[in-house]
């Protein structure tokens, strides 16, 4: 989440509709009460249940843009202490993500009191639980406890290989910490990074995300999420003919993998980025739009989006047991599940997101005060 005193309206308004079409993606995909839907709406249905998933594109992008935002906004890490960054990331991720899962856990106990349905996860074992808090449900092919939550591992996945990526780069210009500030202004000490972010990137447009059998690791999404951080870095980078040659032989190459073979999800995370980089270089990031509703529902996107299944779940289970089957009841139902997911998210942002982000900040603090330094970089949904 980006700070509440420097917030970007164009980022909050795509994570406000992303988010959204994340919950009816997952309203349309699971439980009875879409079945019912989709007979009185079969086209919007039938795209939400396959082609709504593709908003994760759009998180993936700002999650890259937002993360070399606040490591490396010159191109060259900005960091003293890549361990400490890692755990920060992880438990400014896992803590709110451990007590949704407990929140699901418990509406999916609920759910099988009255109904039976394939869209709920059985009783979960201790040792499942422990892989979701470890993030590694996904790699150990773990039942899922919610619908979603894989996002989550490859979110972290993704910020510890940017972050490895970003320090290598360091390491490659030879250039101690206190003249990282110098750097920003010499081109050479860029294009290291440049060379690491752009080929990673390069190679999962080219490979890695042409293959289904990678899509638990984060180098699959990998050419989304460093396509945020080129948006970022056209804009940001200093003058200099062989970055910008490297960014352009690399927009390219992105173009070619997708004229290749395409890839509606690609597309879309490459017009996000595009969007991106011309707010930035034009200056309406920070101005448009104007819209309480789009700001709020972004500041809440992560709370939505962990606890929208869960909600989901026991409305789908509520109306199956006491509702009437047929078409205006079971319609209705998902349109209460839609709302009662966004209260939900709001409720979970206010009660556990802003008193933990609190906890957290006066952590980060404290190691300053020890001599680290920790940039704010929480930039998920989002925060899949």
């Amino acid at each position: 989440m980006s700070d509440l005193r420097n917030r970007m309206p164009l980022i909050d308004a795509f994570k406000a509709v992303a988010s959204q079409l994340i919950v009816l993606h997952h309203l349309a995909f699971y439980g009875p009460m879409s079945d019912w839907t989709h007979t009185f709406a079969p086209g919007l249905i039938g795209w939400l249940s396959q082609d709504g998933r593709m908003a994760v594109q759009v998180f993936l992008v700002i999650s890259g843009y937002l993360a070399v935002r606040s490591l490396a906004p010159h191109g060259v890490f900005t960091g003293r202490n890549p361990w400490g960054l890692l755990r920060h990331r992880y438990l400014t991720i896992v803590v709110p993500y451990a007590v949704a899962l407990v929140v699901a856990i418990a509406c999916a106990w609920v759910a099988r009191q009255w109904m039976t349905h394939h869209s709920v996860p059985d009783a979960p074992q201790l040792l499942q639980f422990v892989q979701h808090v470890l993030l590694l449900n996904g790699v150990l092919d773990a039942d899922s406890l919610s619908a979603g939550v894989w996002y989550v591992a490859i979110d972290f996945q993704l910020f510890a290989l940017m972050l490895g990526l970003l320090w290598l780069g360091q390491r490659l210009t030879q250039q101690a910490p206190p003249a990282v500030a110098a750097s920003a202004t010499q081109p050479l000490c860029v294009w290291p990074t440049l060379l690491l972010v752009l080929g990673l990137g390069l190679a999962s447009l080219w490979h890695f995300n042409l293959d289904a059998d990678y899509d638990n690791w984060a180098v699959y999404f990998f050419g989304a999420y460093a396509s945020g951080a080129v948006a970022y870095w056209v804009g940001n980078l200093p003058a200099g003919k062989m970055q910008s040659g490297l960014i352009t032989l690399g927009i390219c190459l992105a173009l070619v993998a997708l004229a290749v073979d395409f890839r509606t999800r690609i597309a879309l995370a490459l017009a996000v980025a595009v969007v991106l980089s011309l707010a930035q270089a034009r200056g309406w990031l920070y101005t448009w739009p104007r819209s309480r509703v789009l700001g709020y529902l972004g500041k809440i996107s992560y709370g939505v989006f962990l606890m929208n299944f869960p909600v989901s779940l026991v409305v789908n289970a509520a109306v199956s047991r006491f509702g009437h089957a047929d078409v205006v009841t079971q319609t209705a139902g998902v349109v209460l599940a839609w709302l009662g997911c966004v209260a939900a998210g709001a409720a979970f942002y206010h009660a556990v997101e802003v008193p933990l982000r609190r906890w957290s900040s006066g952590r980060v603090a404290t190691h300053a005060g020890r001599g680290w330094r920790l940039p704010f970089a929480t930039v998920l949904v989002h925060r899949k």
